[in-house]
């Protein structure tokens, strides 16, 4: 029996309590969405102010020599390297993770020319397949997007296979692949391995290096607390560098750019993956965020991670038992991202009520109740609060009401 006894204990032992106060938590929200959007660091305002009223206002366009903008897209992502475990040389910060997709999914098909095939799962995030789709008919050479389960993966892989694009933590159930082991079997075959680090890179330990990785994209503003629509990230491994065709070529991606010559020529390594001018006040947004992941030890927030997944997937069974949940994530936590799933063909409304309530986490089509964990704020306590609040709304029968049914925007 978890009693919320024991999880204030755990939060008066754990290391990483002392991390909540550099984030801006509003008063009574148990935010549970950090996988979808992070909350706003501190810090953030300050250094967007100063970029504002000192960069901008008063060295105007100076700034992007005396304040180092044009070097803001290497060197933060050098910072994200190191949570990706990749060599601070081949990752970039650009633009959206669907555009940092196109790139090198485009780069992936020119490396494997005589190939035909991307390989993905059924199940992962629609954008990630729409790119595939769109690049595919754009180039119209007879690619094609093969989808699969995900514990089909390694069998769908062949000789035609040019590229593996894959989510390593999947959005709607908080499935994780095994990276390393998928990577080889595309390897094995002669295809390239391309992952989406979105709800990876903060969250759970990653290793492209180890794990012989060749391309990667990633998000901003989910666990690296960038803000809303901050930019992505993309990466390319070292020994595809030397050669690699980026299919947007833009005059930042030029060898010279500022010789504003008419044809392209691309620079060398990942530079010739800029495209246009880098979005200054969202970098310097995205940065500070970026500083407080590079600050905190990736074990002890994975080992945070797996302690509160653990106990929130308990938590619910045990308190909420006979309301027709049924979990959706991974038992096993060598499986499992940083979030919990639960299915509910009522979980539309039963989350807007949740929300209503300063519980907030989001809704997946068709009938998942999505739950991420972010250790670096989020309180053992804060799960029995929340289970708390979500036995009662599933007892009260609240999310009945009509103003819980109507559908917003954004889920």
């Amino acid at each position: 029996m978890i009693t919320r006894a024991q999880l204030a204990a755990l939060d008066a032992a754990d290391p990483l309590a002392p991390m909540r106060e550099r984030f801006h938590v509003p008063q009574g929200v148990i935010y549970l969405d950090g996988n979808s959007l992070g909350p706003m660091p501190r810090a953030t305002p300050g250094r967007v102010a100063e970029v504002v009223a000192r960069e901008w206002g008063e060295g105007l366009i100076r700034s992007w020599n005396d304040a180092g903008w044009m070097a803001l897209p290497g060197r933060i992502g050098a910072k994200i390297a190191r949570l990706i475990g990749a060599p601070a040389e081949t990752v970039m910060v650009a633009d959206s993770t669907s555009v940092n997709l196109y790139k090198v999914l485009g780069a992936a098909l020119a490396a494997r020319p005589g190939r035909r095939v991307i390989v993905s799962e059924r199940g992962n995030f629609p954008t990630d397949l729409y790119i595939a789709e769109g690049l595919a008919a754009l180039l119209d050479r007879g690619h094609r997007l093969k989808l699969v389960e995900g514990h089909e993966i390694a069998a769908a892989i062949d000789e035609d296979t040019a590229v593996v694009m894959l989510t390593h933590v999947n959005y709607h159930t908080g499935a994780m692949f095994d990276m390393t082991a998928i990577t080889a079997a595309a390897h094995a075959k002669g295809a390239l391995m391309l992952w989406d680090l979105a709800h990876s890179a903060g969250a759970v330990p990653v290793d492209l290096t180890a794990a012989g990785a060749d391309l990667a994209v990633g998000c901003g503003y989910k666990f690296l607390n960038g803000g809303p629509g901050a930019p992505a990230f993309l990466h390319v491994a070292s020994h595809l560098l030397p050669d690699v065709r980026f299919p947007l070529t833009g005059w930042l991606g030029h060898a010279a750019p500022f010789a504003f010559e008419p044809s392209y020529r691309p620079a060398g390594g990942i530079a010739a993956a800029f495209v246009g001018s880098p979005p200054v006040l969202s970098m310097a947004a995205l940065e500070v965020g970026v500083d407080i992941a590079c600050e905190t030890p990736m074990g002890a927030v994975r080992a945070k991670s797996v302690a509160q997944t653990t106990l929130f997937a308990d938590l619910v069974a045990q308190e909420c038992g006979g309301h027709g949940l049924v979990l959706a994530s991974p038992v096993e936590a060598e499986r499992r991202g940083s979030q919990v799933c639960f299915a509910h063909p009522e979980a539309y409304p039963i989350m807007q009520a949740l929300i209503a309530r300063g519980v907030i986490g989001d809704f997946r089509a068709p009938d998942i109740l999505r739950f991420g964990i972010t250790p670096l704020y989020l309180r053992f306590a804060d799960l029995w609060d929340a289970v708390a609040i979500l036995r009662a709304v599933l007892q009260s029968g609240e999310w009945r009401e009509e103003r819980f049914r109507i559908r917003r925007a954004v889920t």
